[in-house]
């Protein structure tokens, strides 16, 4: 009997053995809570709407067996999807619009990418060990929620602080994590430990794990997936200290990638260095609940390729980026009395780049000079915001914000590798002779209306107009050079990309309406939820073309510019426990359920705009019993037809994947297993962009991996071990 064959019997025998020692459990334990649902319940306030998704630590666990990758922890929230990029820097996409468009905080801080392909998005900071909890918000954001995005907020939370209890001295804990992939030979582990006294509190948290190459699915013998590599390690330390309904903390921390492939980009990661400090207050007076912050964080950032085989005529291209956010945030929560609420805010965010490539010895066209991509480049955003919610009566709630957030950039002269070849000094001196600083005054309006008609049903309507300044690279990379420009892009397509310094900000106009109905017991025995929306954006920053980039590769040179867009969806969530017995414990079927569609204003071409996933939906079968937790998990996505064939995104067609995962928790001891990608299936998810990786190493474009696709990880046996003390 082969491997494959013994594990999936062996997973698939643990869950019936669950079954049966549950029950032995069972008849001495005491009843069982109600699994949690991930999806927001209707009854929070409406900075929670039902189209918003608390993920809590249970569910971050059971995830965290099968990724590194902690944006991939959020996979089957409705609306949001990951678009693959490294193997822990997968980018956000909510609704198709993705990286910057999504405003995502991890711990409070307001962080951006240091790097022209987003290599080092804000999610790829936090390892999933560390992530106690995930909120997100999808279309309607409230003011306080939001600013500088149009796309909606993620927002990843690690575990407060533990103090001591009353009457203990000093009170310790700690736990121990180690994983195995075997789809990429992937090995990890993490530890945490914490020591306090009842007024303060000092933790450590650290993570490290290395993977190779992924295997894609499918029965073809080379089935490597190249330049898909990762390696990262992770340190953090933590004080806090708290005083009656005081507390305050500090955070300081890095991390070390020194190594990341990315298929989908001519440039790999070769190092990443990053170090941050993070200071919170937080106190409830008289007057209402008031929370401080002040962050800083810098990295180092550098690219060049893995390997010869990626790029065999231009052995190295060394580039780098030193990148800086800092900020504060202010914010209070006052009631004005039992049936109103304000809050307010005060919030100050500064990124700094500065990205050059330094020159390559013996080569004419990268010496004798750096090449500076975006020199100086600065970006302010003063962001201030007000926020009423008022319940009228029992079944009627509003809420209404007003937020300005502005925003100043520059950026200094630039030069390319030297003053002869490559068109450098044409359009060096081009963009040096513009004003490069620019200000943009920016007003997001958010209202909402909740409506209760009794226990088991809510309904909420909602508008939102949300703006969002371009970023540095958006407005300050200057380069026509074929070279120069294919560097730039977050987008996985291959394209060249060329910035403007005259963007204006872009402006979505959004329009939800969502529904829920749930069981009205404290249990949540059932509940759906659908959110249709329709979403108009104003000066939407999207592409034109400007020129050829490679007639081999189908590639085009893309300048950023304003249009306008249009775009429509729905999402839908529900679970439903079948059972929940003394005897058997607790089954639940949930299940999740994405559509969107969008396309230029005024356009009369069927192409769709960049990155919208297709029709697609996650259904899980949960169990619970005892110590045990037991899932199959299904994913179904359909085919791709609708591309925007301006950036030569490919079609891809349906698929459907299971899953199977188990653990059990004995006391301080959890061991889990899982199988990702059951039958193996080849697949290509429809964000994953263009297969350059495959293409470059089997010897390009006329060799039989031609520029297609990347295809999605095959099967993978996974297992986990978690000890706590």
């Amino acid at each position: 009997m082969s491997f494959h064959v013994r594990f999936a019997t062996s997973l698939m025998a643990m869950s019936a053995i669950s079954l049966a020692s549950a029950q032995a459990e069972a008849q001495q334990s005491t009843p069982l809570p109600p699994v949690s649902v991930e999806t927001a319940k209707p009854d929070d306030g409406l900075t929670y709407p039902i189209c918003s998704t608390a993920i809590g630590k249970d569910a971050i666990g059971k995830k965290a067996l099968s990724t590194s990758d902690t944006m991939r922890l959020l996979d089957g929230v409705p609306g949001l999807d990951t678009q693959p990029a490294g193997g822990i820097s997968g980018l956000p996409n909510i609704h198709g619009m993705s990286s910057d468009r999504v405003k995502t905080e991890v711990d409070g801080m307001s962080l951006t990418s240091a790097c022209p392909n987003h290599m080092n998005p804000p999610l790829s900071y936090m390892a999933p060990s560390k992530v106690e909890s995930v909120r997100v918000w999808t279309g309607i954001v409230p003011v306080s929620e939001g600013g500088d995005s149009i796309a909606g907020t993620i927002k990843a939370k690690s575990p407060d602080p533990v103090f001591a209890k009353p009457g203990e001295s000093l009170h310790t804990e700690g736990a121990v994590s180690t994983f195995f992939r075997s789809n990429t030979d992937g090995l990890g582990g993490s530890a945490t430990v914490t020591a306090a006294t009842q007024d303060f509190s000092l933790s450590y948290s650290g993570a490290k794990e290395q993977a190779s190459d992924y295997r894609r699915g499918g029965k073809e013998h080379n089935n490597t997936v190249q330049f898909s590599q990762h390696e990262s390690e992770n340190h953090a330390l933590k004080f806090a200290a708290r005083h009656e309904n005081h507390l305050v903390s500090i955070e300081g921390g890095e991390q070390f990638i020194p190594r990341q492939g990315y298929p989908n980009m001519y440039m790999d990661m070769t190092e990443n260095q990053q170090w941050f400090l993070n200071g919170l207050y937080k106190g409830e007076f008289g007057w209402g609940n008031l929370e401080t912050r002040a962050y800083w964080q810098t990295v180092r950032h550098e690219m060049d390729f893995l390997s010869r085989n990626k790029s065999p005529t231009m052995p190295t291209m060394p580039m780098i980026t030193d990148g800086v956010n800092l900020g504060y945030s202010v914010k209070a929560d006052i009631p004005l009395n039992e049936k109103d609420t304000l809050r307010v805010g005060n919030e100050f965010h500064r990124a700094m780049i500065d990205d050059y490539w330094t020159p390559v010895a013996g080569s004419m066209m990268m010496s004798p000079w750096v090449n500076w991509n975006i020199r100086n480049g600065v970006r302010d955003r003063f962001g201030t915001f007000a926020e009423w919610e008022s319940k009228w009566t029992p079944e009627w709630t509003t809420l209404l914000g007003l937020r300005n957030d502005t925003v100043m950039s520059d950026a200094g002269q630039v030069h390319g590798y030297n003053a002869t070849m490559g068109g450098y000094s044409q359009d060096s001196n081009a963009f040096n002779a513009l004003d490069h600083a620019k200000t943009d005054i920016n007003f997001d309006v958010t209202a909402l209306t909740r409506f209760e008609p009794n226990k088991i049903s809510t309904y909420e309507l909602g508008y939102a107009m949300k703006t969002r300044s371009p970023n540095l690279y958006e407005r300050y990379i200057w380069s026509r050079t074929g070279m120069n420009a294919e560097m730039n892009g977050w987008f996985g397509d291959l394209n060249g990309y060329i910035g403007d310094p005259d963007l204006t900000p872009e402006r979505a106009h959004t329009l939800s309406f969502s529904a829920n109905w749930h069981d009205d017991s404290a249990a949540r025995n059932w509940s759906f939820g659908v959110t249709p929306y329709v979403t108009y954006i104003q000066d939407y920053i999207g592409v034109i073309d400007v020129g050829v980039l490679s007639a081999t590769n189908d590639t085009r040179k893309l300048r950023f510019a304003n249009l306008a867009a249009w775009m429509s969806g729905v999402d839908a969530q529900g679970h439903y426990a079948l059972s929940d017995t003394p005897d058997y414990g607790r089954f639940v079927l949930k299940g999740t359920l994405g559509w969107v569609r969008g396309q230029l204003a005024g356009s009369h071409q069927p192409d769709g705009l960049y990155q919208l996933m297709p029709l697609n939906s996650k259904l899980a079968l949960e169990h619970a019993m005892g110590g045990w937790n037991s899932a199959i998990e299904t994913r179904l996505v359909g085919s791709k037809t609708h591309v925007d064939t301006l950036r030569r995104e490919p079609k891809t067609p349906a698929y459907a994947l299971l899953n199977l995962r188990t653990a059990y928790t004995w006391e301080n001891i959890t061991l889990g297993a899982g199988i990702d990608n059951l039958f193996n299936k080849l697949y290509y998810n429809p964000l994953g962009g263009r297969d350059y990786g495959d293409m470059a190493y089997y010897g390009g474009t006329g060799s039989n991996r031609p520029l297609g696709p990347v295809p999605g990880e095959g099967r993978s046996y996974n297992a986990g071990l978690t000890i706590k003390f």
